[in-house]
């Protein structure tokens, strides 16, 4: 083809053949029209819209794009006057041509007009999404806020005795408010379920560094889950990643000081926790004449009874425990021996209490407590050989077993029990891992057992009676039954005593801003009895509390025991009286008023009080 058939087929040729007006085919850039040859006869089988990017540009004999520059009147673009630049292509084989006017942008930026709206339009957005995303708590829900004051106020002012309670930093309050409560991260680090982890991933396995750091264990022994929300998930974590529903655990009683996430009945029969609905339990106790476990009894029900898995730790035991025991008695009926050290894992990084890793094949805890950090959960897990001893009581013949643990305990935890990790706590855990590996910390929790020691010998020294007559942590029981504050049937006991008589002292310590919980004893002739009360020292301890603080606070306990006692004789021990009465009483605005003039003496971490 010469050049004159070229111009021709180009659209510069006979105008007769279509009409005078060719169809328009419209583009995202208005400033652009596509105007197919007056010269080219459509197929009968029109083509489906084809994207700008494949047209084909048309290139003349010298190698450079055709080009003509044309001043366009036609009465067909409704424009007066605009100067317009057509360019020709070749569409698919077609001949086509592109027509835009000269003054205007390129078809990838849109006109001043268009741009100026679309930056209007995304300033209103952003605006949108500060209005409700950028306020404070109290702009966007000042009845919330008002609640949290107040309950800053009341941790202030007040005496924090509760053991399984205790104040976190700064750093780690800030980590738990932080961005990261808004990425979903189902699954372990490097196997998740959503894309976007990579610096989730990086926080979590920082985190069980540290955890195996905190407690010195080494990685090819000992692994770690950091996901569990809470100790009793974490618990029943490993009942469901090891055992089958209905097979036997057995941990310590519940009113013996156990914790009721490992397997508690009532006196009565009635499951309370899910261990106990889903596995079968059998709990060991404590000698009602001394409070302390009776391992020769533990020895032998273990025995008879063959659990598959044997629990140590509990939420309400003063003394230490003695691993070797509990591990000789594992070995001996092949249970796999778990320890739970929700109260005492402050104690247990610090160096102050016996090491259960070096006989224990699991350990769980919680994460604040004495270990002061935000609230969650923990798993250890054995990983690598099994020593001979326990491969053979567990009906292994080889010499190279592996423990199996970290598959089926992970997989428990996700997706079996949980769904994705709270990274904003695992972070915050990261960080307190971080302080518990720290000389400080290790003085803060030898500081928690003086202080412990020191308000015990202080009751003791009022003729309190304390469960064990001491303790060895960080907690105590004190034995109220001598004041007074029980019932004198057993029968009484069961049916009433239950709700009033614990609740009269713990009610008249939180009217005095003292908090403490209520606990269930064995008296000495094996009855279980309500009037107990659990005191532990690390949160004051976080206050900077020492000795002689912990003194002033017994003496603030006594007190309170002496209004409760005195308004329960009063109106009689089986009534609800006691507990109206003493609302406006005149010794309980006097102590209440000395007990925040002490503790406000003290700093609240975190707070800017």
């Amino acid at each position: 083809m010469d050049r004159a058939q070229s111009d021709l087929s180009l659209g510069f040729g006979s105008s007769h053949a279509l009409p005078l007006h060719p169809p328009r085919i419209p583009i995202a850039d208005d400033s652009i029209t596509l105007q197919i040859d007056s010269s080219f006869r459509p197929s009968p089988n029109p083509m489906p819209p084809v994207p700008l990017q494949l047209l084909e540009q048309r290139f003349d004999d010298t190698g450079s794009r055709s080009r003509v520059f044309e001043e366009d009147d036609d009465v067909e673009d409704g424009d007066d006057d605009d100067q317009r630049e057509e360019e020709q292509f070749i569409l698919l084989g077609h001949p086509m041509k592109l027509k835009r006017s000269r003054g205007s942008c390129s078809m990838s930026s849109p006109s001043p007009c268009k741009r100026l709206a679309a930056d209007s339009g995304i300033e209103s957005r952003r605006a949108a999404v500060r209005a409700w995303g950028n306020q404070s708590l109290e702009e966007a829900d000042p009845e919330i806020h008002e609640f949290m004051e107040k309950e800053k106020q009341r941790q202030f002012r007040g005496i924090e005795l509760i053991a399984s309670e205790n104040f976190v930093c700064r750093a780690v309050m800030e980590a738990l408010g932080s961005h990261l409560t808004n990425k979903y991260s189902e699954g372990m680090p490097g196997a998740r379920y959503y894309t976007g982890n990579q610096y989730i991933d990086q926080i979590e396995i920082l985190c069980q560094e540290r955890a195996l750091a905190a407690f010195g264990l080494h990685h090819e022994k000992w692994g770690v889950n950091v996901q569990p929300y809470s100790c009793t998930s974490a618990n029943f974590a490993v009942f469901a990643g090891l055992l089958s529903p209905g097979e036997r655990i057995m941990g310590l009683d519940s009113p013996s000081g156990g914790h009721m996430s490992h397997g508690y009945y009532t006196p009565g029969g009635k499951k309370v926790s899910g261990a106990s609905i889903f596995f079968e339990s059998f709990p060991y106790k404590v000698d009602p004449r001394t409070g302390y476990i009776d391992y020769e009894k533990l020895e032998e029900k273990a025995l008879d009874y063959r659990p598959k898995i044997l629990i140590c730790g509990g939420s309400s035991y003063p003394r230490d425990w003695e691993f070797p025991r509990f591990r000789h008695i594992a070995d001996k009926c092949g249970a796999v021996l778990m320890f739970d050290m929700a109260q005492i894992s402050g104690l247990v990084a610090a160096k102050e209490s016996p090491n259960p890793f070096d006989y224990c094949d699991i350990v769980t805890s919680t994460t604040h407590k004495s270990l002061r950090g935000p609230r969650g959960g923990i798993i250890f897990y054995r990983r690598g050989l099994k020593n001979k001893k326990q491969s053979i009581n567990l009906n292994h013949c080889e010499s190279d077993v592996q423990y199996d643990f970290e598959e089926k305990i992970n997989f428990s935890v996700f997706p079996s029990l949980q769904g994705g990790p709270h990274n904003n706590h695992i972070a915050a855990l990261a960080i307190a891992l971080k302080q518990a590996a720290s000389p400080e910390y290790k003085v803060y929790m030898r500081q928690v057992k003086k202080n412990a020691k020191a308000l015990a010998s202080a009751l003791i020294s009022r003729n309190c009676k304390l469960i064990t007559g001491g303790t060895d942590n960080h907690l105590l029981l004190w034995d109220l039954t001598p004041l007074g504050l029980t019932a004198v049937s057993p029968k009484a006991i069961q049916i009433f005593v239950l709700v009033i008589s614990g609740k009269v002292y713990e009610k008249v310590c939180e009217m005095c801003h003292i908090t403490v919980n209520k606990v269930a004893i064995f008296s000495e002739n094996g009855v279980i009895s309500p009037g107990g009360v659990r005191i532990g020292s690390p949160g004051m301890t976080s206050r900077g509390c020492l000795e002689a603080d912990f003194e002033t606070m017994a003496e603030f306990l006594y007190r309170a025991a002496q209004i409760a006692s005195a308004a329960q004789r009063e109106h009689g021990k089986l009534q609800k009286e006691p507990l109206k009465s003493i609302y406006h009483c005149k010794d309980i605005a006097d102590l209440r008023n000395q007990v925040e003039a002490f503790a406000s003496q003290f700093a609240m971490p975190a707070f800017d009080m």
